[in-house]
């Protein structure tokens, strides 16, 4: 049985670098999209199982913003770190930057919201720890990330109700 002792975000903190390939662009020079969810997504769930110490699937992904443009040859900064659990599910935070190798200037490029499910050894949902907040900007994101759940969830209900689902 995994512990379920309370945990700091700081425990499930991740950076990881990519560089740019010509495989990963499009006929404009810039990075296909789909490129960099795949990089999120990788990201989002190294964080969410170092928080859980256990396998963990997307659920969701959310609130993702392109800001600017990332190019051949840049290089893609991603960190995420869990914002918030619930009882099985826990909202991964992930920053994209981009960064020119020849200035070391770094650049927001993306921001994303993924929720990730804590799986047994059998692959059923099962309790992940609680997060333990330590720091103003910690609290807010909690919070943030309770607005969103609540979003989502008021979302799904209002689909269901709408097909006569409810």
């Amino acid at each position: 049985m995994t512990d379920l002792a309370p945990r700091p975000v700081s425990a499930s903190r991740v950076e990881m670098t990519q560089f740019v390939l010509p495989p990963d662009t499009n006929q404009h020079g810039s990075i296909f999209g789909g490129r960099v969810l795949q990089w999120i997504d990788i990201c989002g769930a190294i964080a969410a199982q170092r928080h859980s110490h256990r396998k963990v699937v997307t659920a969701s992904m959310d609130e993702m913003h392109f800001l600017v443009p990332i190019s051949l040859a840049e290089i893609v900064v991603l960190r995420a770190c869990v914002n918030y659990v619930h009882r099985t599910s826990m909202e991964v935070g992930v920053r994209v930057e981009r960064e020119v190798p020849t200035t070391g200037a770094r650049t927001h490029a993306a921001t994303a919201y993924l929720t990730f499910v804590s799986l047994d050894e059998t692959g059923r949902p099962t309790p992940a720890p609680p997060l333990l907040t330590e720091s103003d900007d910690e609290i807010r994101r909690w919070r943030e990330a309770e607005l969103r759940r609540t979003a989502r969830l008021a979302h799904r209900d209002a689909l269901r109700r709408l097909r006569g689902e409810a």
